[in-house]
């Protein structure tokens, strides 16, 4: 997400000018941790930091934007690494190239014990040292008790920051030590001008604000994937007729977090109540409410194991398939 998100640069704000060795900063995806992390570490860091956080034009600040920082260790999976241009180890990256193995979904606890190491150095820069965890629930039990000691007893001039979308899933004694932060949701309109000034057109900024559920970095992330207001907005129907070519270039994953969506809006209108993530207007008129209850629970089973498909495009054709029975049945 952009730093200058202004909901990013509010809580940005807020939060530097408050003191704290630990920072837990919490809330469902698609609202900005890892912005909200990374601008805290960066103006923790700063030659010349003011009160809205890092002056974005110093060494330090450009240290940071070429991920060559020393006093910056960021712990995330390698798989999210990769993903955001963070340099994996030169023994990580060894091994992948050689395939070896592939890059893990987990943080590692040889990369916590490398980042253990590092807060028990000196500051290369003088300013301290920051370590910038996300997704904090990615450490596994190992790992999470690796970094407990050091988190309660930090060495020097070290300050972290650990950022969650399941914060839940964290060890109680890890919630503990940090001081915690729940993430701002931005006015809708705020998220629109903001999704727009990234370049989405303004009729497609609304609707997949709405297919991502108000969050706005789901909603980018959608439209970097490819999707538009339109595509969104014909895939209730589409499913109904049982048109796969709607999820043609979907992966599993995507297609079945779409379909869950789909589910929970035609629930709550049989309910009596609004949908969420779709235009009323858009949703077919079919599908019992049994039939639906069990579409739910059969997307729940797979959504479980959707990242190890046996083979994508039939777990594509059968998803298509269950959904436009469970559409297709009498109210």
């Amino acid at each position: 997400m952009s730093l200058d998100a202004p909901w990013i640069a509010a809580q940005t704000r807020a939060l530097l000018a408050q003191r704290g060795h630990a920072w837990l900063l919490q809330g469902p995806s698609g609202l900005g941790q890892y912005s909200l992390a990374l601008s805290m570490a960066r103006a923790w860091l700063c030659d010349r930091p003011g009160p809205d956080g890092a002056c974005m034009q110093c060494d330090s600040c450009h240290a940071v934007d070429v991920r060559t920082h020393a006093d910056l260790c960021v712990l995330m999976p390698e798989t999210v690494m990769l993903e955001l241009g963070w340099p994996l180890s030169e023994k990580a990256q060894d091994a992948i190239d050689k395939k070896e193995r592939k890059p893990s979904k987990e943080i590692r606890v040889e990369a916590m014990r490398d980042a253990i190491q590092f807060s028990q150095r000196t500051s290369a820069r003088g300013r301290g040292k920051a370590v910038l965890v996300y997704p904090a629930e990615r450490m596994n039990h190992v790992t999470a008790n690796a970094l407990l000691k050091t988190l309660e007893e930090p060495p020097g001039d070290v300050r972290f920051v650990l950022a969650s979308e399941a914060a839940h899933l964290l060890l109680p004694t890890i919630r503990s030590r940090c001081l915690g932060h729940t993430m701002a949701w931005p006015e809708p309109s705020q998220s629109v001008d903001w999704l727009q000034s990234l370049g989405l057109p303004a009729g497609d900024a609304p609707v997949l604000l709405r297919a991502a559920g108000g969050r706005p970095q789901d909603a980018l992330q959608l439209a970097q994937s490819g999707r538009d207001g339109t595509q969104w907005g014909l895939l209730p129907r589409g499913i109904a007729r049982g048109d796969g070519s709607v999820l043609a270039d979907w992966t599993p994953a995507q297609a079945v977090d779409a379909l869950q969506k789909l589910c929970h809006d035609l629930l709550a209108v049989r309910a009596g109540a609004q949908p969420r993530f779709f235009s009323a207007t858009d949703l077919p008129a079919g599908g019992s409410l049994p039939a639906l209850n069990a579409w739910a629970k059969a997307l729940s089973r797979t959504a479980r194991t959707v990242e190890h498909p046996f083979n994508a495009g039939l777990m594509l054709e059968a998803l298509v398939s269950q959904a436009r029975t469970a559409l297709n049945s009498r109210p």
